[in-house]
Parts: structure tokens; C-alpha cells; sequence
């Protein structure tokens, strides 16, 4: 009995074995569920591996140049493969539709590159070396600060798309979106990628930046004629349907993508708007999550009545549109109103009106030392906006308190009137002393 069931039970493993389409001696390590994420996932080497079917046709041709390029790359990179008709939970896993398909398992583990390039020992041999190669620049360039021309940006701050989140994130979003369309295998993609990181970190907060793995999600692809790799389509700010969309036409590096994107941003969002400060809700209003704020202290309303004040104001608002890519925030305040936002700023000591910007996040500010004119204002603006400008701590290292006041009625300021006194009722006596 005991017999007959370890025959069984060799049969079994024969036939299991007869499936895998490698030998026990070949250079390719035959991968499975209870080895994989050890083996693979959990590593530091990187792995070149197939997910074939033993009844695959295809498979069965690349066998010789799969051994051979085993064979070639042993010691340097790990060559496995898997039968993903056997273990189809490891397929799956990776998005295995056809046999045979080919991962490499670079320097990141959860997202592994498809191999679209030839069938053959060359080509897979190549595919690893440029594996190697890209780890080891990544490396070099997280310690280093960057790859050279890439500057410094955050890869997480690119965000993932796939066919199933692309219309919520991107098409239901009022933000404005630049979407690459790129391929794993592309060399082009991975000169662009430390650009596009940098781009998406200095834009964060204003523009937002996706990219699609096009060999993946194909009906997106499709939908937007994606012929080559990368490509950069853009989706302007508002809402949007499946059709708005237009071309991109800038540079490739991280500040050529940061313009050209502010610049097109600038096309579509409306002057900042300036703010009277009555409350403090009006002073976070205008200046909160601002990168600068523009405060203005205009005279009072009696030493500049509405024509003077209106004068100013548009002055202020023609600023701001000229600025207005910069995303900053623009407030203002009648002189005397709000001291301790003075004191704080050192402003208005030599007249009004005076004007400060401030950098809330640093709690430093810049103040305007020369004229309040056009001109003036502009040189002074220009010059912050370059990074250029002498600045000085906020006093007390702290935004000050805001009085609550009256908005302005837009009307000229009036003295308060005198209280006429009646004389009848007041005897001779009281007269002599009036």
C-alpha cells in the first residue's frame, strides 16, 4: 500500500516537473509562490523574468536565447522564470496577459519594466546592463542631489495614472494637468524622469503632474493617439470632458517644463484678488498658503479721500495681474488700522503709503524703500520675484494680531461733525463763562 502510493505520488511530481520548460541544470532558477518575494521581490539584485505557459508555442522558441542569456549574465544578473499558467496568482500579481512575457526587477521592486525588445540572448543581455546601469546612476544621483541636469524633485510627487483613475484625478479636477505617456523600456522616458520629478515638486500646489505607463493602460493610450514615447498632453485648468486636451509643445528639462506651465497657467487663472483686511479672516485669506504676501498700507481715508484711494488700488490690482503666475497674495489696509501688522513689518514710520511682502512660511518680509509709483513697484516686485531683495526676521517671529475694523464704503472720508450747543436754556451766568 505504501508502495503503491509513493509511486503515485513520484508520478505526481514527474508530471509537475514535465510542465517546467527549463531543466533542473539550466542557469534560469525556476521561480514559484513560496519563493518568489524572497527570492525576487525582497532582494537586492536585480532579476530578469519570464512568465511563460508550458503549451505556449512562443515560449518554447525562446528557451536557447533565454539559457544563453542566463548563462551569459551569471554572477552579474539573476535570470528566472515562472510558469504563470501553474502559479497564476504570481501573473496576476503583474498583470500577465500573454505568454511569454518578460519583467525586469530593477532598482524599484513594485514596479517592474516590461521587456518589449527582441527575443533574443543580445537583446535581454543589453536590457540588464541598462538594468544595472540605471540602478547604479539612481544611486548616485539620491546621494548626490539629483542626476545631472535633473535638479532636485521628489518622484512621489509625480502622480501615478491608470486607465481606471484617469478621468476621476485628472478629467473631474479643476486643476490644470500635464500627463506624460511613456513606456518602460523607452530611453527617452528615463532621461525625462528626473526632469518630470523636478517639475512636479516646484509645481506642486499650483499644477499637477501624472504619468501613464501607455504599455499597460492602453485604452487611454488609444483614446489620445499615443504613438511615441514619452508623450506630454496637457489639460487645462476648469472643467473638463474626455476631449480637452491640447498638445505640449516645450522643452524637456525641469525649468523649461516649470515655465512653460506657469506661463500657460497665467493664460487661464484670473488676477489675484485684493483684499482689504478687516478681520483675520481677511489677512489668512489673502496670505495663507500664499508663497508671498503683498501688503499695502494705504493712507487714511482723510489724507487720501476715494479718488486718491481708488488711484492706489488699481495701481495695486494692474500689479497684480502683471505678478499674477506667482500665485502670491495681495492685501491691504487703511493707515493706523491694523498697528501691530505696521509694527511687525516696520512700515509706515515714513509715510504712506508703504508696502511690505512677506514670506509667512520663513516669517521674514522685504520692504519697498523706494517710490510708490509704477516704476517703483515693479522694480521692487521683479527683483523678490528673481529672489533677489534685502529681507529682515518678522519682529516677535510671529504673524500679529489683526483688529477687527469697518470695510471700506468706497466714499470719501468726512470729520466728524461738532455738536451745536443751545444757548436758550443756559442762564447769563453759564453765558459769561461760554
Amino acid at each position: 500500500m505504501l508502495y503503491s502510493w509513493l509511486v503515485v505520488l513520484a508520478v505526481a511530481l514527474l508530471a509537475v516537473r514535465a510542465q517546467a520548460i527549463y531543466s533542473s541544470g539550466s542557469s534560469v532558477i525556476d521561480l514559484t509562490p513560496s519563493n518568489f518575494d524572497r527570492l525576487v521581490v525582497n532582494s537586492d539584485e536585480i532579476w530578469i523574468v519570464e512568465f511563460y505557459a508550458p503549451w505556449c508555442g512562443h515560449c518554447k522558441q525562446l528557451v536557447p536565447e533565454y539559457q544563453k542569456a542566463a548563462t551569459a549574465l551569471k554572477g552579474v544578473v539573476k535570470v528566472g522564470a515562472v510558469n504563470a499558467d501553474e502559479h497564476r496568482s504570481i501573473g496576476g500579481q503583474y498583470s500577465v496577459q500573454g505568454f511569454p512575457t518578460i519583467k525586469i526587477f530593477g532598482a524599484n521592486k513594485q514596479k517592474p519594466e516590461d521587456f518589449n525588445g527582441a527575443r533574443t540572448a543580445d537583446a535581454l543581455i543589453d536590457a540588464a546592463l541598462a538594468a544595472i546601469k540605471s540602478k547604479v546612476k539612481g544611486k548616485h544621483g539620491s546621494s548626490s542631489g539629483g542626476s545631472s541636469g535633473g535638479g532636485s524633485g521628489n518622484a512621489d510627487d509625480v502622480i501615478e495614472l491608470t486607465d481606471s483613475n484617469f478621468d476621476k484625478l485628472v478629467l473631474q479636477s479643476e486643476d490644470m494637468w500635464l500627463v506624460e505617456f511613456f513606456a518602460p523600456w523607452c530611453g527617452h522616458c528615463k532621461n525625462l524622469a528626473p526632469h518630470w520629478a523636478k517639475a512636479a515638486t516646484e509645481l506642486k500646489g499650483k499644477v499637477k503632474l501624472g504619468a501613464l505607463d501607455a504599455t499597460v493602460h492602453t485604452l487611454k493610450a488609444q483614446k489620445y493617439g499615443i504613438r511615441g514615447y514619452p508623450t506630454i498632453k496637457v489639460f487645462a485648468p476648469g472643467k473638463k470632458d474626455s476631449d480637452s486636451m491640447q498638445e505640449y509643445d516645450g522643452g524637456r528639462t525641469g525649468s523649461e517644463i516649470v515655465n512653460w506651465a506657469m506661463d500657460k497657467l497665467a493664460e487661464n487663472i484670473p488676477a489675484p484678488e485684493l483684499i482689504q483686511v478687516t478681520d483675520k479672516k481677511g489677512f489668512t485669506d489673502g496670505c495663507d498658503s500664499k508663497p508671498l504676501c503683498v501688503v499695502t498700507v494705504l493712507p487714511h481715508i482723510l489724507d487720501c479721500q476715494a479718488e486718491c484711494r481708488n488711484t492706489y488700488i488699481k495701481l495695486l490690482k494692474d500689479m497684480g495681474e502683471k505678478y499674477k503666475k506667482k500665485m502670491w497674495g495681495w492685501i491691504w489696509t487703511e493707515a493706523g488700522a491694523q498697528p501691530e501688522l505696521e509694527n511687525a513689518l516696520d512700515i509706515g514710520g515714513f509715510g504712506y503709503p508703504a508696502m511690505a511682502v512677506v514670506n509667512a512660511k520663513k516669517m521674514k518680509y522685504s520692504i519697498l524703500r523706494g517710490s510708490f509709483s509704477r516704476d517703483g513697484l515693479n522694480e521692487f516686485l521683479r527683483d523678490l520675484s528673481y529672489g533677489r531683495g534685502n529681507t529682515a526676521p518678522v519682529k516677535g517671529a510671529e504673524l500679529p494680531k489683526i483688529y477687527k475694523t469697518e470695510p471700506w464704503d468706497g466714499k470719501d472720508g468726512e470729520l466728524p461733525q461738532e455738536e451745536d450747543i443751545d444757548l436758550s436754556d443756559v442762564d447769563l451766568d453759564e453765558k459769561d463763562e461760554l
